[in-house]
C-alpha cells in the first residue's frame, strides 16, 4: 500500500485588512465585543475586481507547487474545497485547471464547509494510497465578504468571517517518517439548519421567490448560525475526533508536536488545548489575524506554522475541523 504526504504548502490572503474598529464604523459593535467572543482582531476582505475564490486558490497553488519542487504538468488531480464558489456551477476546480494551464486532469469540488480541507485531504490520501495518482493539488479557498450582512442585524455572523486561500500538494511518500497515518470523517445532518444558508434551494426560497417578493427583511439568503449550540457541539466533536485519530494509531496527546485546528473561534481552540494538556507551542492559531476562512483556515494556518519553523519534517501533526452540516474530521500525519 502506498503512503501519501504533504509535499508543498502555500497560501494567499487579500491585501485589504479590515480591523474590528473598521467594522465598528458601519455596524453596532466594538473591538472589545468581537475580541471577547471570538479572539479575532482583524480579517482580510477580497479586493473587488482582483480577488475571487478561484484566483486566490490559484495564487496559493502556485506557491505550493513551487515549494513541492514539481512541474505543474506533474499534477494528476485537483480537489477544491469551498462553500463560496465563483459560480453556482461549474465549481472552481475546473477553473483552477484552466487558469493554471494544467493538462485535462480531473477536478473534484468538495462542499463540506469548515471541514472541507480535512475531507479533501482524506480523499487525496486515498487516491495516493490506491496508486491512482502521484501528485494531487488540494485547495481550500473562501470569499465570504461579499455575502455577509454588514449591518447590525447580521453582526453576530459577519464579524467572524474573512477571505483567503491555502493549498497543498499531496504526493506519494517514499519516507516512512513522512506520511499521512489516518483520516477520520463524520457528519450529523440532524443539526443542518443550525449553521446554514437556506436560500436559494431546498424548495423554500428560490432566486425567483426572492426577486418576486423583493422583501428587504428577507433573511433566507443570509448565513444563519445558532452560535451557542454550534460552540457546544464543536468542543465535543473536536475532542472526539482527535481522540479517535490518536487511538487509531496507538498515540496519545503527549505525542502531538502540532495541532492545527480549524480557525472557527479562538475560545474553541483554547478549550481543546486545555483539555488535551497542550502547550502554546503545540497549537497553532491565527484567527486573530484572518478571522474564520472556513475551508481555507487549516491550510493557511498549517502553511504559516511551517514557514515559522513550528512544523518540521517528521513531526506528528494533527489537523481537526468542525462545521456546518454538521461535519467534522481529523487528519493524523507525520509531516
Amino acid at each position: 500500500m502506498n503512503s501519501a504526504y504533504i509535499k508543498g504548502l502555500g497560501y494567499y490572503v487579500p491585501e485589504q485588512v479590515v480591523t474590528n474598529d473598521d467594522l465598528s464604523k458601519i455596524i453596532e459593535t466594538s473591538d472589545e465585543w468581537i475580541t471577547e467572543r471570538t479572539g479575532i482582531k482583524e480579517r482580510r476582505f477580497a479586493v473587488k475586481g482582483k480577488d475571487t475564490t478561484t484566483s486566490m486558490g490559484v495564487e496559493a497553488a502556485k506557491v505550493a507547487i513551487e515549494r513541492a519542487g514539481i512541474d505543474k504538468d506533474e499534477i494528476d488531480f485537483i480537489i477544491f474545497a469551498t462553500l463560496s464558489p465563483d459560480y453556482y456551477f461549474p465549481g472552481p476546480g475546473v477553473l483552477v485547471q484552466r487558469d493554471l494551464g494544467l493538462k485535462t486532469v480531473g477536478a473534484l469540488d468538495v462542499r463540506n464547509q469548515c471541514s472541507g480541507f480535512v475531507y479533501a485531504i482524506s480523499v487525496a490520501d486515498q487516491y495516493i494510497r490506491s496508486g491512482m495518482y502521484k501528485n494531487i493539488l488540494v485547495i481550500g479557498s473562501e470569499l465570504h465578504s461579499q455575502g455577509l450582512d454588514m449591518t447590525t442585524r447580521g453582526r453576530s455572523v459577519s464579524v467572524i468571517f474573512g477571505d483567503g486561500a491555502g493549498a497543498a500538494i499531496v504526493s506519494k511518500s517514499e519516507d516512512e517518517n513522512r506520511k499521512i497515518l489516518s483520516t477520520h470523517l463524520h457528519s450529523e445532518g440532524a443539526h443542518a439548519e443550525e449553521l446554514a444558508l437556506i436560500a436559494p434551494g431546498m424548495g423554500k426560497r428560490w432566486v425567483t421567490d426572492i426577486l418576486k417578493d423583493n422583501d428587504p427583511n428577507d433573511e433566507s439568503y443570509l448565513p444563519h448560525m445558532n452560535g451557542q449550540f454550534v460552540f457546544k457541539n464543536a468542543v465535543v466533536r473536536f475532542s472526539e475526533v482527535i481522540k479517535e485519530g490518536l487511538a487509531y494509531n496507538g498515540l496519545t496527546s503527549s505525542d502531538i508536536d502540532m495541532l492545527v485546528p480549524h480557525q472557527a473561534n479562538l475560545r474553541i481552540a483554547q478549550f481543546i488545548q486545555s483539555k488535551f494538556g497542550l502547550s502554546d507551542d503545540q497549537v497553532y492559531n491565527n484567527i486573530m489575524h484572518y478571522g474564520n476562512t472556513t475551508a481555507a483556515s487549516i491550510p493557511i494556518a498549517l502553511t504559516e506554522a511551517w514557514e515559522k519553523g513550528k512544523v518540521n519534517a517528521g513531526d506528528l501533526v494533527v489537523l481537526a475541523a468542525f462545521g456546518s452540516g454538521f461535519t467534522w474530521g481529523s487528519v493524523i500525519m507525520k509531516f
